[in-house]
């Protein structure tokens, strides 16, 4: 049996997930799941070359309808966040976004949306366009955090040291994840960083098979329920599902190894040797097999969060160059897959919960006063 260590990919590993290659099952795997998994979300970037599939580019003809919908539903005196498909007309590019949908959600996982151009549009047009056009994607939106955030905005602030060092605001790599919740996760680039902050993704369903053909005691490893999740509450759970003949990863290093940001309680359990091994085996195919998007203003990105991992790498802005991301969390009723039990609970609480919703369409601090500086 070949070992798996940190750091680039063993050499006997990365034949494997050359597409070419047939992988052939070890012993030893979880009852239920399966020795190969054959999906189109079995890529590796090799596979997918041609940015043709998997960008969507928006034609004149398609922008004259985004313009055309955006003015129609002013007409119609209506909060922005209540737009979807029937308010939000695209009767050619409409099709186009379905198809796309169906790609997320059952295709390689992944799409980016690309033509618009943000400097063309006040902020309120532009957001209206991005919920507009994620909703032929997924329609339902879900809260970020318990602020009732559904609108996240990724910029650094180095304005006290916590807040640098958050996730959201920090100009550091980040390593392969999910988010806690989302069937799919969106983001659109308002504006791209000096140098850096490519968007990075993987499969996770290329990284079982390599597990499956290489070290099933590791997808053993994490499909147990052992393992003790801290954030955004402390939870033992697996950090993969085999349900409805679908994988589904989701994991984070900060909410099982803390971070600075994050430091992990000495109160709560450490991770064994093994489940630091099996992190570890997930970044380095990750990496081995990973798709780099060099991100332009105005890209929406859609990524199926179930079984698609992604990661940042670290970034510089400018004086003027300066990335600014605003993420939202989708789910669509009739597209999105089930959801395994021990994820219920996050999954309810961004979809299903009654509460406020804030939809900041620029970054507020943590903590402000919703108090309006103009009469309605």
């Amino acid at each position: 049996m070949s070992a798996l260590v940190s750091g680039p990919i063993p050499a006997a590993v990365a034949p494997i997930i050359d597409a070419n290659v047939n992988l052939v099952a070890g012993p030893g795997l979880p009852s239920g799941f399966p020795p190969r998994l054959d999906s189109e979300l079995a890529w590796t970037a090799a596979s997918l070359a041609k940015a043709a599939d998997f960008i969507l580019h928006l034609s004149g003809d398609d922008i004259a309808e985004v313009n055309t919908a955006v003015a129609h539903y002013k007409t119609l005196d209506q909060d922005g966040d209540l737009v979807e498909p029937i308010n939000f007309p695209l009767p050619t590019l409409g099709a186009k976004l379905e198809q796309l949908s169906r790609d997320v959600h059952h295709g390689k996982g992944f799409s980016v949306i690309r033509g618009l151009n943000p400097a063309s549009y006040p902020v309120e047009d532009l957001s209206l366009i991005y919920l507009g056009l994620s909703s032929y994607i997924a329609e339902q939106r879900g809260r970020q955090d318990k602020r009732g955030n559904m609108l996240v905005h990724i910029v650094a602030d180095n304005s006290t040291k916590l807040t640098a060092e958050h996730h959201r605001h920090s100009t550091k790599s980040i390593t392969f994840h999910n988010e806690e919740a989302g069937d799919v996760v969106s983001w659109l680039t308002r504006s791209t960083a000096a140098a850096g902050g490519k968007c990075i993704i993987s499969s996770a369903y290329t990284i079982y098979n390599v597990l499956a053909a290489t070290r099933p005691d590791v997808i053993r490893t994490l499909a147990r329920s052992d393992w003790p999740f801290a954030l955004p509450r402390f939870q033992c759970r697996p950090v993969i599902f085999y349900q409805d003949n679908k994988l589904i990863m989701n994991f984070g290093r900060a909410a099982l190894l803390g971070n600075e940001a994050h430091p992990r309680s000495k109160n709560l359990p450490s991770l064994t040797s093994r489940q630091v091994e099996a992190l570890d085996a997930i970044e380095s195919i990750a990496r081995a097999a990973e798709m780099e998007i060099q991100t332009q203003a105005g890209d929406i990105h859609f990524i199926n969060n179930l079984a698609v991992l992604h990661r940042r790498e670290g970034f510089v802005d400018g004086p003027s160059e300066k990335r600014h991301l605003v993420r939202m969390r989708l789910r669509s009723a009739q597209q999105g897959w089930a959801i395994p039990a021990a994820l219920e609970h996050e999954w309810g609480r961004a979809f299903r919960e009654q509460g406020t919703k804030n939809w900041h369409l620029d970054p507020m601090p943590d903590f402000f006063f919703p108090l309006r500086s103009q009469p309605n």
